[in-house]
């Protein structure tokens, strides 16, 4: 069935491309609305689809355009560019050739694949299998970081242009920060490591790094002073404050906002640091002025109005929750709110920015490793299980509108596109959707 769904696609395709005259307007016109979801958590970094006819139900049988077999398991999560999907795996268990995937949007199938070596194997936390990053791309380049082994930069044909060695990053867990791409800059993580814990800007066209700075850290990057677990994890977020673009980033004992361009900590709040450690897995999230942040493990939740200079801890933050959820993935800020998919107990919430008070809690369908995504007005929450839970939403009350059981584990945050959902588990690559609809965006996006 899935192969005869593609087959009509594929027809479907030819014959739109026959069409000439209105026809033709009317894709040129859609191409100009149609958007990629080209990094972590989407072009804005937000968690938020700005798509149309997004499935709301499927099965592993029903609603599948397409799925195909990945060579390993991984956390990474795919992005969709151009009609290409991109995606990060380990050829290995080792994660000694780790490898940067092109997936065809129509057929699902393989395009390229490009693979770095390193020479020794590398610690990991058997719930975080290697290469647990996302690409990012903007059209023309797709980067992707494979922490120890470097970052690089391909074309879309898999032609390297350029890469960086920053040097070894070790820890326990493993890695798992992704690089974002905005105005023609790349903006990297590279922690956590034992040596340096370092923030980059790499110009995305020809690969001069513009500015780097370092986090400083007490500890040895796995423990700290009072040998606690130490690292954070977090993916950077962009936003702008006060007319000009800044970087956000969840540290382990802080959140960090940069000047983009000059690299410059404009200000930084305090507060992540918890019982457990100085542990951070999720970005921040951005809510009008405030900004929210949380630690992992358990650990605390923070909001601070963004303002003022260097410090703010004292002046601008304006509430601190010392015990949460535990939360890997990130959340979605939407109609004054943010919602969350927790990691244990696998709940779902929606909470007030201003207080950190919870507006509401309910059940999602086990624990989330995987980020919300909000799409056509509906929230999406993955399971480790598997199990997609969509709700409206709502601010007021959990209000689901279905479960779709897909019976693989995933830890990934699926790629939304107009008419499809592109959904990573730990063994195959799925195209949700209608196949017309995604041979209409593919020719749409062609145009």
């Amino acid at each position: 069935m899935i192969r005869t769904l593609a087959s009509r696609a594929v027809a479907i395709l030819e014959r739109r491309r026959a069409i000439g005259g209105l026809g033709l307007l009317v894709v040129c016109c859609a191409a100009a609305q149609a958007e990629d979801w080209n990094q972590f958590r989407g072009p804005r970094g937000d968690g938020v689809a700005r798509v149309e006819n997004v499935p709301v139900r499927w099965s592993a049988e029903e609603n599948i355009h397409w799925k195909v077999a990945l060579p390993s398991p991984c956390n990474g999560s795919p992005i969709v560019s151009k009609n290409i999907i991109f995606l990060a795996g380990a050829e290995d268990s080792k994660g000694l050739q780790r490898s940067l995937y092109a997936h065809d949007l129509l057929s699902g199938q393989k395009l390229w694949g490009r693979t770095v070596n390193i020479a020794v194997e590398e610690p990991t936390h058997k719930t975080n299998p290697y290469c647990g990053t996302t690409p990012a791309a903007d059209g023309k380049h797709v980067v992707v970081w494979h922490s120890s082994a470097g970052l690089f930069c391909y074309d879309y044909r898999g032609n390297e242009e350029w890469s960086h060695d920053f040097g070894d990053f070790i820890h326990m867990w493993g890695y798992g920060t992704s690089p974002i791409i905005h105005d023609g800059m790349v903006y990297l993580h590279t922690g956590p490591g034992k040596k340096e814990v370092g923030f980059i800007a790499i110009r995305l066209a020809d690969g001069e790094i513009q500015w780097k700075q370092t986090e400083p850290f007490e500890g040895d990057g796995e423990h700290n002073l009072a040998k606690k677990y130490m690292g954070s994890w977090a993916t950077p977020v962009v936003t702008k404050y006060e007319g000009r673009d800044i970087v956000l980033c969840t540290f382990s004992t802080r959140v960090n906002a940069y000047d983009a361009k000059s690299g410059k900590i404009v200000f930084s709040c305090e507060g992540i640091r918890g019982p457990k450690g100085d542990l951070a897995y999720s970005s921040p999230l951005v809510i009008g002025d405030i900004c929210v942040s949380r630690g992992g493990f358990g650990g605390p939740s923070l909001g601070f109005r963004m303002g003022g200079k260097a410090n703010i801890t004292e002046s601008h933050r304006l509430w601190r929750n010392e015990k949460n959820p535990q939360s890997i993935g990130s959340g979605v800020a939407w109609n004054g709110h943010y919602f969350m998919a927790n990691a244990g107990p696998g709940t779902i919430q929606c909470m007030d920015p201003r207080t950190g008070a919870e507006k509401w809690t309910d059940r999602g369908a086990g624990n989330h490793w995987a980020s919300l995504v909000m799409a056509g007005g509906n929230l999406y929450a993955t399971a480790q299980n598997g199990t997609v839970v969509v709700f409206r939403a709502d601010v007021e009350k959990f209000d689901e509108v279905a479960q779709n059981k897909i019976g693989e584990p995933s830890n990934s945050t699926p790629a939304f596109i107009d008419g499809a959902i592109i959904f990573r588990s730990a063994k195959h690559l799925f195209c949700i959707g209608n196949p017309v609809r995604v041979a209409a965006r593919i020719e749409n996006v062609t145009r």
